[in-house]
């Protein structure tokens, strides 16, 4: 699966979140970077970033 890197940086100012509140959550920073750059994420991990910024996993996924 893949992030909409702006659906992405939306969910991350509507909750006022930045990437060290993500890598507090446990998200390690490294991941953070290859999603963001485009790589693939196992679903889990998106679910989790998705709980961080209090929004549906699907509000930050790519629709393929």
């Amino acid at each position: 699966m893949k992030i909409s890197r702006e659906k992405y940086e939306l969910a991350r100012a509507r909750a006022y979140k930045g990437q060290k509140d993500l890598e507090a959550a446990g998200i390690p920073k490294g991941t953070l970077c290859r999603i963001i750059g485009g790589g693939n994420a196992k679903p889990e991990t998106l679910g989790r970033i998705a709980k961080v910024l209090g929004v549906d996993v699907t509000e930050i996924i790519e629709n393929e």
